[in-house]
């Protein structure tokens, strides 16, 4: 795989990230710098490991879960989008009980905006392309997409308050199930 195409299936593969990114930070729960660095460093770190994972993990257990790395994103995207909509419904109330850079929230995010790059991994394991080289690239233009979503998200959620929370929770529920209809065609 030539660089540009790693940059341009990198792109692509980070967009969930971005989407994600911008969610959490309209909705304001990730202030300090240190937490959007860690939330958006695991989403790069995931990135690249699933990557890396779909390509060392090979077709059998590629396939199974392939099946069904679809419903799992749903369901992970959609806990949290409707959590944040529920918190935008209420005054008073954050949408994260926790801060999203921690935990298991950080973890399901991670994994809900990594599946894809599953695919990609056991797609370059198909063709005998090297995989180092593209899962950096990869991860690097996740973590850089994702804290832009973070910035431009605290900005608009200077701007429009509590509505980004809804505003994102639909977010998070429409990328679950773009990534269903995507998978199901």
């Amino acid at each position: 795989m030539d660089l540009v195409t790693a940059f341009v299936v990198a792109i692509g593969l980070a967009m969930d990230c971005f989407a994600v990114s911008l969610g959490i930070g309209a909705c304001g729960p990730v202030q300090d710098n240190r937490s959007k660095f860690r939330l958006a460093f695991h989403f790069g770190i995931f990135q690249a490991g699933m990557t890396l994972l779909g390509w060392l993990v090979g077709s059998a257990v590629a396939q199974f879960v392939s099946q069904i790395d679809h419903w799992i994103a749903l369901a992970l995207l959609s806990y949290v989008g409707i959590n944040m909509i529920r918190s935008g419904l209420k005054t008073g109330e954050d949408s994260y009980p926790t801060d999203p850079s921690r935990g298991r929230y950080l973890v399901m995010l991670s994994l809900a905006t990594s599946i894809d790059a599953m695919a990609v991994g056991l797609s370059m394991a198909m063709l005998h392309t090297p995989v180092w080289v593209p899962s950096l690239i990869i991860g690097v233009v996740s973590l850089i997409l994702s804290v832009v979503g973070l910035l431009a998200g605290a900005k608009l959620g200077e701007k429009f308050g509590k509505r980004m929370e809804i505003v994102g929770g639909i977010i998070l529920i429409a990328i679950g199930i773009r990534i269903l209809i995507t998978h199901l065609r």
